[in-house]
């Protein structure tokens, strides 16, 4: 019986020898239980990247390649031949076929007997009239587009401010004098081109200046054949 008090006295001992005692705070208060939490694996942070799926373009059409234009030329014969800025003797002269000399033809006007050129050694076109002896034409002109050029001409004018008759040529226009200007009988309306002007008032009529008239201009005579000088009212 002894020993069995014995066993199980030692058993108790041994169980509270096992007991946890709390240690103090070093701030004097029961130390504090904290549980320390189990590290987690870290997930991975880089995540892979997938091949970019390239994006098909647009398919690129063949460009058409322009129809050549139909050769059709023009040729001066027999003398020049004015180019104009438009289908008339109205229009600006802006360059000349000299005799012997050829234009590809690309276009013609519906309402005259005008086409529409490349004007040689430019960069810009021009028209030839078709109603003169001095044109050779090549080709079939039902080929080129036909169009009504509507950029209409700016009207020319020479004035006579003299007190003696004029003569304008190769025209033979006749201006009046400064006093007859009531039913502007001393100015005429001209082509653009080149002018010769003459004084009918002196003997042998002479040749007093050449004059440049364009499109939209009025040119004044204020010099007659004896030199004096007059003002245009």
């Amino acid at each position: 019986m002894r020993r069995f008090f014995t066993l199980t006295l030692a058993v108790m001992m041994i169980a509270q020898g096992c007991r946890f005692t709390p240690q103090p705070n070093v701030d004097g208060g029961a130390q504090t239980l904290t549980a320390t939490p189990t590290a987690q694996p870290a997930l991975p942070t880089d995540v892979p990247t997938l091949p970019a799926t390239a994006t098909p373009g647009p398919t690129s059409q063949p460009s058409a390649t322009p129809e050549p234009l139909p050769s059709i030329r023009i040729t001066a014969t027999d003398g020049n031949l004015y180019i104009r800025r438009g289908p008339g003797a109205e229009y600006n002269q802006i360059g000349l076929l000299t005799k012997g000399e050829s234009a590809q033809v690309i276009g013609r006007d519906v309402l005259s007997k005008w086409v529409q050129v490349n004007v040689p050694g430019a960069e810009f076109t021009g028209w030839v009239s078709l109603l003169t002896p001095f044109t050779k034409l090549e080709g079939d002109l039902s080929q080129v587009e036909a169009f009504t050029f509507t950029d209409w001409p700016l009207p020319a004018y020479i004035r006579n401010c003299t007190e003696h008759d004029l003569l304008i040529g190769p025209n033979e226009l006749y201006l009046f004098n400064l006093f007859t200007n009531s039913n502007y009988l001393n100015e005429a309306q001209v082509n653009p081109g080149r002018y010769d002007i003459y004084d009918l008032f002196l003997p042998g009529e002479p040749k007093i200046q050449t004059v440049d008239v364009r499109e939209g201009e009025t040119v004044h005579i204020t010099v007659d054949g004896s030199g004096t000088e007059h003002l245009c009212p």
